[in-house]
């Protein structure tokens, strides 16, 4: 009766999704046509809103630790990657940010949309290392700008207590630009699972870790560094049955 329970206030928060995102998804793509700061605001108002739904309809909430952490300028923001969650929370966090994304993504119906009216950075995979420098000069922009880069360095959501598989895109721009590293451990998939409709209720952890100076290193070294901060509080949050998934 209890999952029964659970999956109503999935499926509630489920529609809630979809609402929010036609209400507010056209606006995000008209006024982000015509200004950065407005476009901006409508999206990160449509991440809020949906984090604030999840809060409500079902008992998902969070905990902040590291704060002290976060430098008073923009930089690379690393960061664990398990769910949906996160995706809508740490542009809420990094303000105004733009993440690293496939362009595949581009021909999403409003959603991919809005990720080009909002200049996020999109790369196409297939291209090599012509991927690479079309990442990091977008990035070198958008720093200058005083954006915030967010980057998921496994590249894709990865099972709660699966092997890390991290990639090197996010040490590159990091190098590049160059940009300091701002690691972020946080343990989502383990109420938002990868695979899973429930949301299970609970206290997810984002917990910021130290900022990682890029100078002098090569992007091996500062990936391996941030792998090394994240996984290690990974293994302090993470709890790898916490629910019957």
């Amino acid at each position: 009766m209890y999952r029964f329970w659970l999956m109503v206030r999935s499926v509630v928060f489920w529609i809630w999704q979809i609402v929010v995102t036609l209400v507010l998804g056209g606006p995000v793509l008209i006024f982000g046509l015509f200004s950065f700061r407005m476009g901006n605001a409508l999206a990160i108002l449509w991440n809020r809103s949906n984090v604030w739904g999840l809060r409500v309809i079902c008992g998902v909430s969070w905990e902040l630790d590291g704060l002290e952490n976060i430098p008073d300028k923009p930089c690379v923001v690393m960061a664990k990657h398990q769910s949906t969650w996160e995706a809508y929370f740490l542009p809420t966090l990094f303000y105004p940010g733009v993440y690293v994304a496939k362009r595949s993504l581009l021909w999403i119906p409003i959603f991919g949309w809005a990720l080009y009216v909002l200049k996020f950075i999109m790369i196409d995979r297939a291209s090599g290392r012509s991927a690479i420098h079309q990442m990091c000069t977008q990035a070198k922009d958008r720093l200058a700008r005083r954006r915030w880069i967010i980057v998921f360095p496994e590249g894709t959501r990865r099972p709660v207590g699966a092997e890390p598989e991290y990639r090197v895109g996010g040490a590159m721009i990091a190098r590049n630009v160059p940009a300091d590293v701002l690691p972020v451990a946080l343990n989502a998939g383990e109420f938002w699972p990868r695979m899973g409709f429930i949301k299970w209720p609970g206290t997810i952890t984002v917990s910021i870790g130290p900022v990682i100076s890029s100078e002098g290193k090569k992007a091996s070294q500062i990936l391996a560094e941030t792998e090394k901060w994240i996984e290690g509080r990974m293994a302090e949050i993470t709890v790898v049955d916490r629910f019957p998934y």
